[in-house]
């Protein structure tokens, strides 16, 4: 099928449009969390909704449909998409505002992913991602800059850090899909049912909580988005997104999350957006647009431009 000059047949149009969800569905988790974490919610609170919730409605489909042998590279997806991503990312809400989160995790995920893609490929990837990924290191170094220089909230620069390390996280986990050719309800299954088994029981003996103090509203609405929006839909769209169009250009199409995060934050949460902050959203978003674009297709606007 097509409309006008879109083929929504084709991998690339099938793709974009998946990653365009996730972005959707990103943007929303940014500023829900950061609402979260800034109330009774401790971080661990927020990764315990998240992980119950999708492995209550996935571990039976898990169960089923993927064979014993085939669990190890599941558990490894559960250790970085899961534990890894969850734990961090959440722990960085406490510290640093979602338009922060948008541009660490969502900016630094295409960052990690270029890096990493690179070094597997042995440095041999096209001009305009490598023009991207410096678009988008400015723009993060720009951020940074102004978290360690921030006389409001002197500890934003450690939120900064644990997104970026939650980014990280996230790139190998989507490097990994595609590597392993993991179908993506198949890996969203797995890592909803591996994380809930290990970290469940440490949460409920162990970590600090705040359920007891939250309305029935407040709890309904994290459990939502956490637990089947966040850890269902987008991660499902982002790993159908990088099988159709490749890791690097679905991890940069998520940086296009920065700038809605941002207003986002600003309208709902009354957060501060400094022009400096502004300044780098725009610098990473410009990076992401590129760094989407199919090799092809830049070759074919520089040819038409000349």
């Amino acid at each position: 099928m097509k409309l006008g000059w879109l083929d929504f047949s084709s991998n690339q149009t099938k793709g974009v449009l998946a990653a365009l969800v996730t972005v959707t569905c990103w943007s929303g988790f940014n500023i829900v969390s950061r609402f979260g974490t800034k109330g009774v919610f401790t971080p661990f609170d927020m990764a315990a909704m998240r992980f119950g919730v999708a492995a209550t409605l996935t571990m039976p489909f898990f169960l089923y449909l993927v064979p014993v042998r085939s669990w190890p590279k599941y558990m490894a997806l559960a250790l970085f998409g899961g534990l890894g991503y969850g734990l961090l990312v959440y722990s960085g809400f406490a510290f640093a505002p979602s338009a922060h989160a948008g541009v660490f995790v969502n900016g630094g995920i295409p960052f990690w992913t270029v890096i990493l893609t690179a070094i597997l490929a042995g440095f041999k990837l096209s001009r305009h991602v490598y023009i991207a990924l410096a678009l988008s290191t400015c723009g993060l170094v720009m951020i940074a800059f102004n978290s360690m220089l921030a006389d409001h909230a002197p500890n934003q620069w450690i939120g900064d850090l644990l997104f970026l390390a939650a980014a990280f996280c996230w790139a190998v986990f989507g490097l990994l899909v595609r590597r392993w050719q993991i179908r993506p309800h198949h890996g969203i299954f797995g890592i909803a049912t591996f994380a809930a088994l290990v970290y469940l029981p440490i949460y409920y003996f162990w970590l600090p909580k705040g359920l007891l103090d939250a309305t029935t509203g407040d709890i309904a609405l994290q459990c939502i988005y956490q637990g089947i929006i966040a850890a269902l839909l987008a991660a499902g769209m982002f790993s159908y997104a990088t099988h159709k169009i490749g890791a690097c250009e679905a991890a940069m199409m998520l940086a296009l999350v920065p700038a809605i995060s941002a207003i986002g934050g600003y309208f709902i949460l009354g957060e501060d957006l400094g022009i400096v902050v502004i300044v780098g959203i725009l610098i990473v978003s410009l990076g992401a647009l590129l760094g989407a674009m199919p090799t092809n297709t830049v070759a074919f606007l520089v040819r038409d431009k000349n």
